[in-house]
């Protein structure tokens, strides 16, 4: 249990980033009940184990929190979903029905439904880099990948990005 002047500095610290520990949760789980109960664990780690944090980020300490649990959780309930990485030869361009089309209301809809389409990893990197702002540096500590495995996959995450939405925007102009 934190004392006084530590749950304070957890409050200061680390409630500020919660926004974002739901962003990252709800693109990661990519349901919305689920990511609640994600990132109600996450804060609940993340005060369990406040002791252990000796300053720096606290907003890259949150969202490494957050995103273990998300890994764990999709661990247990959906662990299909990660085992396939990115491979252009098996993410392909789903076909995209006119029906489904015209059920996109708007251009925030088509980046959503292309940005889920995404695989977990490439996913996790290009929400942390363009969602969240975080930084090459904060994205190898958060994932715990090598600054050249995020700078691949946040190039190869663009460009899937863009042909999807690309794609998607030319089939709806015809």
């Amino acid at each position: 249990m934190l004392g006084p002047q530590d749950r304070i500095r957890f409050e200061q610290l680390v409630l500020p980033h919660l926004d974002s520990a739901a962003n990252l949760a709800r693109w990661l789980v990519r349901n919305r009940a689920d990511s609640e109960d994600v990132v109600q664990e996450a804060m609940l780690r993340a005060y369990r184990f406040f002791d252990r944090f000796h300053g720096g980020d606290a907003r890259a300490w949150l969202l490494q929190i957050v995103r273990n649990t998300c890994y764990t959780w999709l661990e247990k309930n959906r662990p299909a979903e990660l085992m396939t990485e990115f491979n252009e030869e098996v993410h392909q361009q789903p076909s995209i029905n006119p029906e489904a089309l015209a059920g996109q209301a708007d251009e925030r809809q088509r980046l959503m439904r292309a940005l889920e389409s995404l695989p977990a990893r490439a996913r996790e990197v290009l929400v942390l880099r363009e969602l969240e702002g975080c930084s090459y540096k904060e994205i190898v500590q958060i994932a715990g990948i090598p600054i050249g495995t995020v700078m691949s996959t946040l190039a190869r995450a663009r460009a899937r990005l863009q042909r999807t939405l690309t794609a998607a925007t030319a089939k709806e102009a015809s």
